[in-house]
């Protein structure tokens, strides 16, 4: 039996009728840039997360930059993230022309570990961009005490964790701007690109709206923009499957419960670690061995018995080649923790159209092998 990583088509199939509806919709409707459709589904989107505003973007790339922008962070402010994180992090705070500052991660929870943060302080820093990593939260409460004691702003980048929530607090409660991806690999994705920014503030709401349409919120006046919408059929798909996300989660975290009831006690991997009263919605499952030289043996040994794993991510940040890219970067104390996750990490599949037989064969397959 093969075990695919991603479950596009069957998800596709499963909602063929709505999708297929929603897309004939926009088309015979004639508005294909932010038309109809698109406000519908930042409506919903909007209801959904609790946010008085979503706004529809081209990718979550664009959706964490034209934050910044909005807030008016440009050269000379820094910004705090983890450096274990997918590239796009980093180089939305590059964009903006800031400055990267690469912090720790917790090693247990893999997210950014609020007790390094104080000491990457400085007059400069302007935000700090937790990433609610794998599809569990950041966490939110002790970043927001941190951010609150020094007057910084929070954006957290949501583009794994969307039905997630902590213990205390939800998504977006203590932060200026929340920024999500939809691209097909996400827990809700379209077909290709897209991205949103969620946000309670009317400035930054009204800001981006006019960066991501080329400065223009009326037909033929514009100011300084940029080109970054999110275009109506990728909505109308987004709208058939934001009604599915919770159960898609839901199943989600069972195949998660299997998995580490079927793999607990191997000595050669380390499971995930959950916030306890967190929702942690696993865009992925990841393991970690022991050492680096076992790593790659053990996806090699996993893909050849059929189990198509993956790692995410496994070059860090700061040891991409030629950091920083003539771009500025500093890096606060040691990053060991984020440098042995990047070395060791290990994505098992992880969608909610697995079936159990498949489910059962990953276990068999990680379970058989010997390092």
């Amino acid at each position: 039996m093969k075990v695919p990583f991603y479950g596009h088509e069957r998800q596709y199939l499963s909602l063929k009728s709505e999708i297929d509806a929603n897309i004939q919709q926009v088309l015979m409707s004639g508005s294909y840039v932010q038309g109809p459709m698109l406000a519908q589904f930042e409506k919903e989107l909007a209801e959904y997360s609790g946010s008085k505003y979503a706004i529809g973007v081209g990718n979550g790339t664009d959706a964490i930059w034209l934050s910044f922008m909005a807030l008016g962070f440009g050269p000379g402010d820094e910004i705090i993230t983890n450096a274990n994180t997918f590239f796009a992090t980093a180089e939305a705070i590059w964009i903006a022309g800031c400055t990267a500052v690469l912090v720790d991660c917790d090693p247990l929870t893999k997210c950014i570990d609020p007790a390094k943060i104080e000491a990457a302080i400085t007059s400069k820093t302007k935000a700090i961009v937790p990433v609610h990593l794998y599809g569990q939260c950041a966490p939110m409460d002790e970043l927001k005490a941190i951010a609150d004691k020094h007057n910084l702003v929070l954006i957290e980048d949501n583009a794994q964790a969307i039905d997630a929530a902590g213990a205390t607090f939800k998504v977006g409660e203590h932060s200026a701007a929340v920024c999500t991806s939809f691209i097909i690999q996400k827990n809700l994705g379209t077909f290709g690109d897209a991205g949103a920014i969620l946000t309670d503030h009317a400035g930054i709401n009204e800001t981006v709206r006019k960066l991501r349409n080329h400065g223009s919120n009326a037909r033929n006046v514009h100011s300084f923009g940029f080109n970054s919408r999110l275009d109506d059929i990728h909505a109308g798909v987004l709208s058939a499957k934001l009604k599915m996300i919770t159960q898609w989660s839901d199943r989600r975290i069972a195949i998660a419960a299997k998995y580490t009831a079927g793999l607990q006690g191997l000595d050669f991997i380390t499971l995930p670690t959950v916030r306890p009263g967190y929702r942690h919605v696993y865009h992925l499952y990841v393991v970690e061995t022991n050492t680096a030289a076992e790593r790659d043996p053990f996806v090699q040994y996993l893909v050849d018995h059929g189990i198509d794993a993956k790692t995410h991510y496994s070059i860090a940040i700061h040891q991409q080649a030629g950091y920083p890219w003539g771009k500025d970067a500093r890096i606060v104390g040691s990053l060991e923790h984020a440098e042995h996750n990047a070395a060791t990490c290990v994505s098992l599949p992880m969608f909610p159209e697995l079936t159990e037989a498949e489910v059962a064969r990953v276990i068999e397959v990680v379970s058989s092998f010997q390092p």
